[in-house]
């Protein structure tokens, strides 16, 4: 096995491989209780299965990971696709970006729900070896969490070296619990007919309905082997799939299945009762490990979400640390590590069981999965140019199975399901204000900056005195001149040898080489320019730039001895249009409370000149 498949098979797969640990149990023991006699063992792992094939397989790998940008997945790059092409410059293009930013909001409440049922189902197998530790269930669960989240800030580079052999392990053990069973029952094996899963729906009607809001819990995580796809790459993924992830959870389903119709009392919790009575105690070992490892991925999983959804323009910035000097996709985000970790103590201590936390999941992941339907078949018609009737027959099939999963689930609102919605909401909240509010600041500082042409021609009558050295003004406008130019040359009637109009921009795709990083222009009166773009997984620096366009000779600057000059914008809160008053609060509180510009693109503290600027929003 390739390293990048061994590696795609310890980050990707953590969430969805450790399914089996609470999957089958919600069906037959959960809120929809059904008592497990064959029929029903058939009709449901016939619905896993299918669940597994149609979403995981046909959906995600061979379908979906196709629609990737520049090598990167997740519903940002689905987003980014859309903003560049015409249809994102639309009426309906914002539509569907508002969807994606929702979509987006989704994984931070399903992924304070996927630690939480994850530690707890896997702790949960003591009280199969030992029913005297049950106490010890819930603080033993909040021990490791608290660990987890407290190694975060040191990086994940070295435990993850770890994760492909430790989930690598945990696949094969799956296959192998499962196969023991499975041989015992051949029969187990009809499940494949798609029948069984057609006769469950006859026999139980809306209650056999209203099972799929736990069969879904087979297929959470899928949405990362898109996600992650910038890591591995699409096929490394594929492989690890279809060779191992897949096998081995089909395996041990049917399994689970065999010993519940051998042993419908096993319904307590089949995936420990498969095992032997010498083997539990490992087996809660090792499914802690793989849970700790999926719980890792969805952490990752949502510092990498949040730096994109800075970089694209919908949360303000924030304070990341690099946690290596070779990868740059490693980072640390505080604020999002500590608001989790907060949030899901809560859900422990309010659940206090795996059981009770699966009746709020799922709800988050069906919507998510219909959200990347819908965008990834706008992508299908508007980016690769096919045909109106294959992108809607296509999306429609995909969305009869996601929005039947997702109606069952709308059953577990009043019983837990409301908390990832009311997460969604504050962070599609949060990012849709955020958003908005920056556009009505950029469109006042537009406003408000002095014509290029008018600037220039004020110094053509009236030279101000140069001062030698090199000034760089910081901007947010590749347009006119900024403020802090006017009012210095206005107030002190001086101007730099040297001018440097400096503006970052994030451009739709995850990478910007070095290459075609920087577009310079010469403007008049020793005056330049400079426009440096980076991609949503990138971070800017200014000065890195500076010396990138000294070395190839376009800039003869002492980029090391530069002064920065940055307007401190203040915002004031008015009446007007734009945005409802309470949003536009809200907009300033989260720009007062984001990390200095000049700290997010590098800029050295002892070289900076704030120059203050009211703006009423």
């Amino acid at each position: 096995m390739g390293a990048l498949t061994l590696g795609a098979l310890g980050v990707v797969f953590g969430d969805i491989g450790t399914s089996p640990l609470y999957a089958l149990h919600e069906v037959f023991g959960g809120s929809h209780e059904f008592a497990p006699n064959p029929d029903r063992i058939y009709g449901v792992l016939s619905l896993v299965f299918w669940s597994l094939m149609i979403i995981v397989t046909i959906k995600y790998v061979f379908f979906i990971m196709r629609a990737d940008n520049n090598g990167e997945g997740g519903i940002m790059a689905l987003i980014s696709l859309i903003q560049r092409s015409a249809v994102g410059r639309a009426g309906i293009g914002s539509a569907l970006v508002l969807m994606g930013i929702f979509g987006a909001s989704l994984f931070y409440g399903d992924g304070m729900i996927t630690p939480a049922i994850s530690v707890l189902s896997a702790v949960e197998g003591l009280t199969v070896a030992a029913p005297a530790l049950e106490s010890w269930i819930v603080p033993a669960a909040l021990v490791i969490l608290t660990f987890l989240f407290m190694v975060q800030r040191h990086g994940t580079g070295k435990v993850g070296a770890i994760f492909g052999p430790v989930m690598l392990l945990w696949f094969s053990v799956l296959g192998i619990l499962g196969a023991i069973k499975v041989i015992d029952n051949p029969g187990i094996l009809r499940i494949l007919s798609p029948t069984y899963g057609v006769q469950f729906f006859i026999d139980n009607g809306g209650a056999g309905f209203l099972a799929l809001a736990s069969v879904v819990l087979a297929v959470t995580g899928a949405e990362a082997l898109y996600a992650d796809m910038g890591h591995f790459g699409r096929a490394p993924i594929a492989r690890a799939w279809l060779l191992v992830a897949l096998p081995a959870l089909l395996l041990n389903y049917m399994g689970q299945g065999a010993l519940l119709i051998a042993n419908p009392e096993a319904v307590d919790n089949p995936f420990y009762r498969m095992a032997p009575d010498w083997a539990q105690i490992p087996m809660v070992f090792l499914a802690t490990a793989a849970a700790v490892i999926a719980s890792q991925a969805v952490i990752s999983g949502a510092f990498s979400v949040t730096r994109q959804a800075v970089q694209l323009g919908f949360l303000p910035r924030l304070t990341m640390r690099h946690t290596s000097d070779t990868e740059e996709g490693q980072i640390y985000v505080p604020l999002v590590n500590w608001g989790l970790y907060v949030a899901i103590v809560g859900l422990v201590l309010g659940f206090r069981s795996s059981s009770h936390l699966a009746s709020a999941y799922g709800i988050a992941v069906t919507a998510t999965l219909a959200i990347d339907t819908i965008l990834a078949f706008v992508v299908v018609r508007v980016v690769w140019k096919k045909p109106k009737w294959l992108a809607i027959s296509g999306a429609a099939v995909f969305l009869v199975v996601d929005l039947a999963f997702f109606a069952a689930n709308t059953t577990k609102i009043l019983h837990g399901g409301w908390f990832p919605i009311a997460i969604a909401l504050v962070a599609f909240t949060l990012l849709s204000t955020w958003r908005k509010g920056r556009r009505i600041a950029l469109k006042k500082m537009a406003e408000e900056d002095v014509v290029t042409g008018d600037f220039f021609q004020r110094l053509t009558m009236d030279p101000p005195h140069r001062v030698p050295g090199t000034a760089v003004y910081l901007t947010a406008l590749s347009d006119g001149m900024p403020r802090p130019l006017v009012f210095n040359l206005t107030h002190n009637h001086i101007l730099h040898e040297h001018v440097i109009l400096f503006t970052t921009i994030t451009r739709a795709v995850p990478i910007v080489t070095d290459e075609k990083r920087l577009t310079i222009t010469e403007l008049e009166h020793g005056i330049v320019r400079v426009v440096a773009g980076y991609g949503f997984m990138q971070q800017p620096d200014v000065p890195e730039a500076l010396k990138l366009a000294r070395d190839r000779g376009k800039l003869p600057i002492d980029a090391d001895g530069a002064s920065y000059f940055l307007s401190s914008t203040n915002l004031t809160v008015a009446d007007g249009p734009g945005m409802w008053k309470w949003r536009k609060r809200l907009f300033a509180l989260m720009s007062r409370n984001s990390m200095h510009a000049a700290q997010f693109m590098r800029v050295p503290k002892g070289q900076l000149i704030e120059i203050g600027t009211p703006i009423d929003i």
